[in-house]
């Protein structure tokens, strides 16, 4: 759960910076995209570093 909050999350920021920067469509996709898939890299270790402290 934590990877998939952290993926919408960044596809969220993502889409808002580039919408204030004035960004077009293709803009916003880009930065959603990037956003997204750092955000999900972080989930990711988050998801390891708590499963390996609780276990």
């Amino acid at each position: 759960m934590i990877v998939i909050g952290a993926a919408i999350l960044g596809i969220i920021i993502g889409g808002m910076t580039a919408r204030k920067r004035r960004g077009n469509r293709k803009d916003i996709a880009q930065y959603a995209a990037g956003y997204g898939m750092a955000f999900l890299i972080v989930g990711m270790f988050a998801t390891v570093i708590i499963d390996r402290l609780t276990s």
